[in-house]
Parts: C-alpha cells; sequence; structure tokens
C-alpha cells in the first residue's frame, strides 16, 4: 500500500481526495472539494469512486483510510493513504474547512 503525505497530496495538481470519516466528523473540518464516503458505505459506494484516477484516501489519523486503500486496490482503483490524515493535513497547515455543513 503507497502512502503519500498531506503536503505532497496538496501539491497534486487536480487531486481527488476520498474522506472515509463519519458525517459528524466531517462537519467538524474537512477539505474542500473532497468527496466523502464514510468507511462503513465504501462496499455499496464503491461505484461513486473513481477509476480513471489515482484516488488519495483520508480519515481521522490514518487507520481507516489506510483499510479504505487497500479495498479499493484489491477492487481495482489506483488508491493511495494520506499519511496523518485530516490531523495531519491540519498539522501541515494546510487549508481546511472548520464546522458548517458538510
Amino acid at each position: 500500500m503507497q502512502t503519500i503525505s498531506p503536503a505532497e497530496v496538496h501539491g497534486t495538481s487536480d487531486a481527488h481526495i476520498l474522506d472515509v470519516r463519519e458525517p459528524d466528523e466531517v462537519a467538524q473540518a474537512r477539505i474542500d472539494g473532497a468527496q466523502h464516503i464514510p468507511l462503513g458505505s465504501l462496499v455499496e459506494r464503491l461505484g461513486e469512486v473513481p477509476r480513471d484516477r489515482t484516488v488519495y484516501v483520508m480519515c481521522h489519523v490514518g487507520g481507516r483510510s489506510a483499510q479504505a486503500t487497500q479495498y479499493l486496490e484489491a477492487n481495482g482503483v489506483a488508491a493511495v493513504n494520506i499519511d496523518g490524515g485530516i490531523v495531519g493535513w491540519y498539522r501541515a497547515g494546510l487549508p481546511l474547512t472548520a464546522g458548517g455543513d458538510a
């Protein structure tokens, strides 16, 4: 399984970010433009994940996104785990939206 730092993803033009956190977590802090599919819904919503590009997967700190990345790879999706999740993103000083409607 490949991993990438938040800064590297942010520096990737037109990166497709898949956020597998729960809705209440996304409501607290999110990356604008990220696709949101909670990990528990990923199996039934697999068809919504793009297959024509690399998908960068994130969660809170990296555990759930690692599981999702492995599942996506096993199902033919080019997926990369974002190391440190949204916490790592925040600590790197990268842009995110806090609060409000997801």
